[in-house]
């Protein structure tokens, strides 16, 4: 593989991972300081536990992502995270 082709996927690779982060737990859509009663449910959970690697990484660097939601609704988005992770 040339150096080109490195970049170019190393560059694709970090682009997605900006996406994901862009959905991962701690953002401002589930804050109830902002948005009262809208609460994280299973299908958000399911995606936090199918991204938690990257969610991971990027809260070692960044106090605003976790990798898991606090402001959710209780069992269904549990669930899902741990669908998410398996």
């Amino acid at each position: 593989m040339t150096a080109r082709k490195r970049y170019l996927v190393f560059g694709l690779l970090l682009v997605v991972a900006l996406i994901l982060v862009g959905c991962a737990p701690g953002n401002e859509r589930w804050d109830q300081v902002i948005n009262p009663g809208d609460k994280a449910g299973f299908w958000a959970g399911l995606w936090h536990g199918l991204i938690i690697i990257i969610s991971f990484i990027i809260s070692l660097f960044t106090s605003d992502v976790g990798i898991y939601e606090v402001s959710n609704t209780g069992w269904g988005y549990n669930l899902g995270f741990v669908l998410g992770i398996l």
